[in-house]
């Protein structure tokens, strides 16, 4: 069973055109990634920002 080289180039350069597709889809995860964080931050500071607004109402209502 021989492999010709015209086949051997045809399955590097699929290796190839697979590689560049995965590096393409890690960059864009890894850019998706990155904004998530960043909306999780900011949404991590809402419920702090909240909590503490909540905490200050608590303290204004009068005791039963």
């Amino acid at each position: 069973m021989s492999i010709s080289l015209d086949q051997i180039e045809r399955k590097v350069d699929q290796m190839v055109a697979i590689c560049a597709s995965l590096r393409n889809e890690n960059q864009d995860l890894r850019a998706q990634v990155a904004s998530l964080e960043v909306e999780k931050a900011a949404l991590a500071k809402k419920i702090e920002v909240t909590a503490e607004r909540l905490e200050g109402l608590l303290e204004r209502l009068p005791e039963e």
